[in-house]
């Protein structure tokens, strides 16, 4: 693989599916640091040119520098983004804290929510990062890693204060990775974390052959679900219609190269997810998502009943079937029940 030339201005933390397709995406423009958390892995990828592990089949640019060493990332003056597990996003910040540039815009693309703290990917990073909140966005959207790295059309949108958003829009879109800027940080994490855990309960759904209206029910039930949760949390329910709310839904939902999508399936198929765990090629983030986000929902008193049943089926050993059974058997209700919360929520936005 040839050395990058120059100084790389952005870097990437977090050797997975996106956070290589991200350095990938950018390197073909400008030199980028890709932070690996071993030193085997940065060694693979700067030797091959590749990251068969995690997105087999694709060329690196030349520009993109692996490395293990976190003093690498005072390099990146201008945007530093993180793509690691949600559950090792506090220690992973914490770790290269010292190396980040004080200039440098702090983009989340982690889609979750922290287990006990219930915080959000981007209160994470302004904590341990001891940033300026206001430079701290997040960066979501139906983004299928595999995809992407081949060059197919895809969208997000990036999240946060204005200026910032606009900064990191600038910089990392291009034609066929089309970003857009939202101002509401808090209903795309909450979109881009709570849809997994929709997407779960989609595989089941497929794997047992309920139909296409059945999961257009679910998705969309799900959606509501969602939405339900983010007004209550203070986001813009319009939100939930974009690109991190309704658009993840569709990808995640709908597509075998979605990793909670397979958990879905492989519960249905009756393992057990301390088996499926292991042998998934990544992280299936709603696994982690599902309690932080039913103990969201009982802060702010609104109930998930399909969060509710994918962690029964998870974690309560209950069989997938009864879970969706049990979803069918709920009381029939106004489907407009929350139209006065959806309108309250337009108002404070």
């Amino acid at each position: 693989m040839i050395a990058p030339r120059g100084p790389a201005r952005v870097a990437v933390v977090g050797s997975g599916a996106w956070g290589t397709t991200l350095a990938a995406i950018i390197a073909r423009r400008e030199p980028v640091i890709l932070l690996c958390r071993s030193a085997a892995t940065a060694k693979v990828i700067a030797a091959s040119g590749r990251n068969e592990a995690r997105l087999p089949g694709i060329d690196l640019p030349p520009e993109l520098r692996a490395t293990a060493d976190p003093a690498a990332l005072v390099e990146a003056t201008d945007v530093v983004l993180f793509a690691v597990p949600s559950r090792h996003l506090r220690e992973t910040v914490a770790r290269v804290a010292e190396a980040l540039a004080p200039t440098a815009d702090l983009v989340s693309v982690t889609k979750g929510l922290e287990a006990g703290t219930l915080r959000r990917m981007s209160e994470i990073l302004t904590e341990e990062a001891g940033a300026d909140g206001e430079r701290v966005v997040a960066l979501s959207g139906p983004n299928l890693a595999p995809e992407i790295a081949r060059g197919l059309p895809a969208s997000a949108v990036v999240a946060g204060r204005e200026g910032p958003a606009a900064r990191v829009q600038r910089r990392l879109g291009r034609r066929r990775f089309r970003l857009y800027v939202n101002e509401d940080i808090v209903g795309v994490e909450l979109g881009g974390a709570l849809k997994n855990v929709i997407a779960i309960a989609a595989g089941a759904v497929d794997e047992l052959g309920f139909g296409d209206n059945g999961k257009a029910g679910l998705m969309t039930r799900g959606l509501a679900e969602m939405t339900r949760l983010g007004i209550a949390a203070g986001a813009n329910p319009l939100t939930f219609a974009g690109l991190a709310g309704l658009g993840d839904v569709i990808a995640t939902c709908g597509s075998p190269l979605s990793r909670n999508h397979r958990l879905g399936v492989e519960l249905a198929r009756g393992r057990r997810w301390a088996d499926i765990e292991a042998s998934l090629p990544g992280v299936a983030e709603g696994a982690y998502t599902v309690d932080a986000a039913i103990a969201l929902g009982d802060r702010h008193g609104v109930e998930l009943p399909i969060a509710a049943q994918v962690h029964a089926a998870l974690y309560e050993g209950k069989p997938v079937v009864r879970c969706l059974v049990d979803l069918l058997a709920r009381e029939q209700k106004d489907e407009l029940a929350d139209y006065r919360a959806w309108v309250s929520g337009l108002g404070r936005s």
